[in-house]
């Protein structure tokens, strides 16, 4: 279980099955109301975690491109 103490420990990918079981959890509806909240808490925080971690990778990113003169240019990447 993801607690506040741990979100910035985990990575997309863990991130990203942590939600996954969640989603599975409050789509079955056999769980209980308070369980269900929490879940969803839960399921905020990891999407939070998720977008930041996407756009850190994001910034990371650079597009290489030959200049007229021939050589190797490093940009940075801009999504179309």
């Amino acid at each position: 279980m993801i607690t506040d103490n741990n979100i910035e420990d985990i990575n997309f990918e863990q991130a990203l099955k942590e939600l996954e079981t969640i989603v599975r959890a409050l789509e079955s509806g056999t769980i209980a109301l308070d369980d269900s909240l929490e879940n969803f808490e839960n399921g905020i925080k990891l999407i939070r975690r998720c977008n930041l971690l996407l756009d850190n990778a994001e910034r990371k990113v650079k597009k290489l491109t030959r200049a007229e003169t021939g050589e190797v240019v490093e940009e940075d990447f801009t999504p179309n």
